[in-house]
């Protein structure tokens, strides 16, 4: 059975961590049969292979899993139920075996239970049933079903083993180092070593040695193979010298044992990997939350009028769907009857909720106010714009290359040469070296592969990202990884979303004018706002919040003018300028002169009046910050093109690019213009840096190079982002981009120190220097040296805390 030609099927990946795993992983996929095109997404996590036999899916992961690299999944037993013979059960294992992201499934008919392994990102156990059911049978999920595990979950159980393994592995290694270094000539001490050293080589270093095997059948080599070899021969070397120590006294050598070298060996790295897990952003829970915004059931209104709850699954084209007060809205459509102010800023980032009525859109994800209406189903499941706007986050993030690390571009290159050295070093011994050739070739072999195991190389990086995070956390700048960090500095352009980015984002009076102060007259004003649906009526009660609410009657609501109400004999109206001249109601010169410049400023204005006057007229505004103008200034100043993009209208935009200073903006801009806007400038060679706050700038914020987001805005912004402002401030910006030289600077001299030290070390350890003076280095030093290499660039990156 096959699926629809070229089926698209995202493989997520584990321990796929660098350039060079995810080139292994491809040349892997290359080998199997029946997949058409692949990749490997490095931000993502995942391998997305096109395919039209679905029993690919199995041969790929496979493939990974044989390559040393994990493919998260879950595995479940499943009752099965209405099976009556051994055909049955061959019926139900092969329909799942055909079901897109069933890795492996094995029906046993005398339990009546599935054996099942699946991808959860692609199936879960309510889509096997479905299949099932359709083919006559039936399986049996528990409510508990719910709670099943997720690839975040599991990931999460990943990462606290990693953590426990590490802490274990540094608690016997403390001591071990301890004998060798000072109590060497104790009683037993390389039984005790040896003891000490065997869990942590064998135990908690037994994936280095089973990935470097897969490597190795492969004819391949990673960071595992050096850290097998290098440990591994220390350790075994050891054991020889422990077990047989004559050998080497019957020779004029003592034989030396390096447990305590390849412990360190393990545990270094392990800590490596820990800190790089630790300073990784975690893109998946972003798509989570985006998928969160729909709701999980919608109230379907049947043609006989009955209301029905229903799963959002359920929802098919046409359906009349009753949205309440504060419900979200499931999928795009129409309005069909009522009216509501709907919150659209996931969509548009602007503030103020729009007034829907009969015939306008409605999309999903957005929030209803205090109103209720019925709208027509016209895009449901993954033609809705939120779909589109999750299909394009992840799109954007697979297809941004990460940035070119040093260390994954040399490991490649540099697992080989070592190995090559060790074996080089060998043979020139056993050739050269007379009498005690093969004696001093096994010792520069394993002093080769101890002093070049990429303890330093694996921290260089990590370690300064750490220290480069903290401090930047510090300073309210909150940074995801090494990528972002690098580029900060190559920044050319930056692109700022308008609304919660320059502004406030949020609407506030700014200014007011009344014909005369009269504390009753504000009293009403209040009253009458307080009652009112309109949101911009919050504004006004937050502008009086100390005042406290008079008598009102008959109040009404005027939809697209405002509100009325009586007071006394008096009726007072509060809303715009339309419904102040539908009522008749004079205006003196004074207050039109103020409104008309409000307005030019791209306020918004709105009146106060009784049955007769105007008595008050008040701006209400999304407020510019007081740092946005000095930030803007900052960054142009350091040769940055800055750019305004903002889904609001032309005149606001051109007024707050105009009092920021912003020579270029675009008005009325949708999500996806964003980020082709963001693309287009990096088509022209820039490097670009996007900064906004809202959902609607997710697309963007992951095609940029630089993504930054503002602390005070949606948790979407922040989890797509690799920088956060958690004060919103722009001038936090240049301050970032300062902490980005300090950090890559860092980095470079980690790199520089962790690559010298083998440069010279290594020569050193083949015994280059002997036919000069006679030295040879000694393992036992060389590990030491390779502990030392790692301490020192620790000790560098701990620099960065005190650099201004």
């Amino acid at each position: 059975m096959t699926t629809d030609p070229l089926n698209a099927i995202a493989i997520p990946l584990e321990g796929v961590e660098s350039e060079h795993c995810a080139l292994i992983v491809e040349k892997g996929l290359d080998k199997v049969a029946g997949i058409a095109t692949h990749k490997v997404e490095l931000n993502n996590r995942r391998a997305v292979i096109t395919t039209d036999e679905i029993e690919v899916v199995s041969k790929a992961v496979s493939a990974i899993r044989d390559l040393g690299y994990d493919v998260p999944t879950v595995k479940k037993n499943i009752p099965v139920l209405d099976m009556t013979c051994a055909s049955c059960a061959i019926s139900v294992e092969s329909m799942l075996k055909n079901q897109p992201g069933v890795v492996s499934a094995s029906v046993n008919f005398a339990t009546t239970s599935v054996a099942v392994e699946y991808l959860p990102n692609i199936i879960d156990t309510a889509g096997m049933q479905k299949a099932i059911q359709s083919i006559g049978y039936d399986l049996l999920i528990e409510s508990a079903e719910k709670e099943a595990e997720t690839l975040e979950a599991i990931h999460q159980k990943k990462f606290g083993a990693l953590k426990k393994k590490t802490l274990w592995a540094a608690l016997i290694t403390v001591p071990l180092v301890i004998i060798g270094m000072f109590f060497m000539d104790m009683p037993y001490a390389n039984e005790i070593m040896w003891v000490l050293s065997t869990p942590v080589v064998l135990y908690f270093g037994k994936d280095f040695f089973i990935n470097a095997w897969k490597q190795a059948r492969h004819r391949s080599a990673n960071m595992d193979t050096l850290v097998a070899l290098g440990s591994g021969t220390a350790y075994l070397f050891s054991v020889f010298n422990t077990l047989f120590p004559g050998f080497w006294h019957s020779r004029g050598l003592h034989g030396h044992v390096y447990f305590e070298a390849a412990a360190v060996i393990i545990t270094f790295i392990l800590l490596g990997k820990l800190l790089e897990e630790k300073a990784k952003g975690n893109t998946s829970s972003a798509i989570k939350k985006l998928m969160g915004l729909q709701p999980q059931t919608v109230t379907i209104i049947r043609a006989d009028g009955q209301q029905v709850v229903q799963p959002i699954e359920a929802v098919q084209k046409g359906d009349i769907i009753l949205v309440k007060p504060g419900e979200k809205i499931a999928v795009d459509g129409l309005v069909t009857g009522g009216s509501s102010y709907i919150d659209e800023s996931m969509l548009s980032g602007e503030p103020v909720p729009v007034l829907k009525n009969e015939n306008d859109a409605v999309f999903a994800g957005t929030i209803n106010q205090k109103g209720s209406f019925r709208f027509r189903a016209d895009k449901v499941g993954s033609e809705t714009m939120l779909a589109q706007i999750i299909r394009m986050v992840q799109e954007a993030q697979g297809s941004k290359a990460p940035v070119q690390k040093l260390v994954d571009k040399i490991a490649g290159i540099f697992v080989p040469v070592v190995i090559g050295i060790a074996i080089l070093a060998f043979a020139s011994w056993i050739l050269l070296g007379g009498d005690n050739g093969f004696t001093q070739g096994l010792i520069a072999f394993a002093t080769v592969l101890v002093i070049a195991c990429p303890c330093a190389l694996g921290l260089a990086t990590p370690t300064a990202i750490m220290v480069g995070i903290g401090k930047g956390a510090e300073k309210g700048i909150l940074i995801k990884d090494a990528v972002s960090l690098e580029l900060a500095k190559k920044i050319t352009a930056i692109v700022l979303d308008k609304t919660g980015t320059i502004t406030e984002g949020k609407p506030v009076v700014t200014d007011s004018y009344w014909a005369t102060e009269d504390a009753r007259l504000k009293q009403l004003f209040f009253s009458i706002e307080k009652q009112s649906e309109h949101p911009l009526a919050e504004a006004v009660v937050k502008h009086f919040g100390d005042l406290s609410p008079t008598a009102i009657t008959d109040f009404e609501s005027l939809t697209g003018r405002g509100a009325s109400a009586r007071a006394g004999t008096m009726i007072y109206y509060a809303g715009n300028r339309r419904l102040l001249d539908e009522k008749g109601i004079r205006i003196d010169a004074s207050f039109l002169e103020k409104a008309a410049a409000w307005s030019l400023a791209s306020k918004t204005v709105i009146w106060f009046a009784d049955e007769q006057q105007a008595l008050g007229v008040f701006a209400i505004a999304d407020q510019i910050k007081h740092t946005s103008q000095q930030a803007i200034q900052t960054l142009k100043q350091a040769g940055i093109e800055v750019y305004m993009l903002t889904g609001d209208n032309e005149a606001t935009a051109a007024a707050i690019a105009r009092q920021t200073g912003i020579n270029a903006y675009k008005a009325e801009v949708l999500p996806e213009q964003k980020a082709a806007f963001v693309k287009q400038l990096q088509a022209q060679g820039n490097t670009v840096a996007m900064v906004g706050d809202g959902i609607n700038d997710s697309t963007a914020l992951a095609q940029a190079d630089v993504s930054i987001a503002m602390g005070k805005g949606s948790d979407i912004a922040m989890d797509v982002a690799k920088m956060t402002i958690i004060s919103s401030d722009l001038n936090k910006i240049p301050e970032a981009i300062q902490l980005s030289r300090q950090t890559v600077a860092t980095i470079r001299q980690n790199l520089f120190w962790a690559f010298i030290y083998n440069v010279i070390g290594i020569p050193v350890a083949a015994g280059i220097l002997y036919p000069v003076n006679g030295f040879l280095l000694n393992p036992m030093i060389a590990g030491a040296a390779m502990a030392l290499s790692s301490v020192s660039v620790v000790t560098n990156s701990l620099r960065l805390k005190w650099k201004r």
